[in-house]
């Protein structure tokens, strides 16, 4: 049988390899397709939550409820992303497509370490359990592997690997990926793929084209197509809290078809890994 909603951990070990810019082009192409998508804020720089465009305003924010985990209701606290009402205006839509926000902030930092104990490591699958209406989960991770990081991967069914084609990053994602085959063993041994997405790619770069070569080596089909080419307007765009599919311009409206073209793989390797 395959699973209503797919959770889906965005992480990397080295920072500032564009995680969260894959996870909110991945918000932006679910929106886009009409997905029902929650984006949970793990990152206590919360930087997904200021591209979303959204602010705790009175309500839990994610640190608080995985410090409350039994009695928090995340569903009372989610908050809907600006992104939904800008779609909805452009398009004269009747119907707003779904997309809810987990607002981060600095005080998930308190789980941030690495010496979470086991039953600590369920506080954020208690907490999607008392939710429902949504397909897809996105998780954006800190850039670590310490406790929240090892939390949200309990809780998922996909890990994808954010990685640069340079030394440092391929590096760090083999070790992500050792990482993660202990920790399947020693605490989800029911953990889905773990897939490897090539972010900030610049084909004109010797170095990129023969890192992007080792990582098709190391990982094999786990690195996922299409290969995210490197985009300037990255941060006006996440700035100005605007999804990469509402950006105005050729490149924006490229780097969105990528987005659309990576969701729907995403989307079609689960359904077969379920299937199997």
């Amino acid at each position: 049988m395959v699973r209503s909603v797919q959770v889906v951990s965005i992480s990397s070990l080295k920072g500032g390899v564009g995680k969260t810019s894959v996870t909110l082009g991945l918000a932006s192409a679910a929106l886009a397709a009409g997905i029902p998508t929650l984006v949970i804020d793990l990152d206590p720089h919360a930087d997904a939550s200021t591209g979303l465009g959204v602010r705790a305003d009175g309500k839990m924010t994610i640190g608080r409820m995985l410090k409350a985990a039994r009695r928090a209701n995340l569903s009372d606290n989610i908050v809907s992303s600006s992104w939904q009402a800008k779609a909805a205006s452009k398009r004269s839509l009747t119907r707003i497509p779904v997309l809810d926000v987990a607002v981060g902030d600095a005080y998930t930092g308190i789980y941030d370490r690495p010496d979470l104990r086991a039953r600590d490591l369920r506080r954020l699958t208690q907490l999607l359990a008392k939710t429902s209406g949504y397909s897809l989960v996105l998780i954006d991770c800190p850039p670590s592997l310490n406790g929240l990081t090892r939390m949200a991967w309990t809780a998922s069914d996909r890990i994808l690997l954010v990685a640069e084609p340079s030394l440092f990053s391929v590096a760090g994602t083999e070790r992500t990926q050792r990482a993660l085959e202990m920790f399947r063993k020693e605490y989800s041994p029911g953990l889905g793929r773990v897939d490897v997405v090539a972010n900030r790619v610049r084909k004109e770069s010797d170095e990129h084209r023969f890192r992007l070569t080792e990582m098709r080596s190391m990982f094999g089909n786990s690195v996922l197509s299409p290969e995210l080419p490197e985009f300037a307007d990255w941060q006006q765009i996440q700035g100005a809290a605007y999804s990469v599919h509402q950006w105005p311009g050729r490149p924006a409206q490229k780097t969105a078809n990528l987005f659309d073209e990576l969701l729907r793989n995403i989307t079609e390797t689960a359904k077969k890994h379920a299937l199997t």
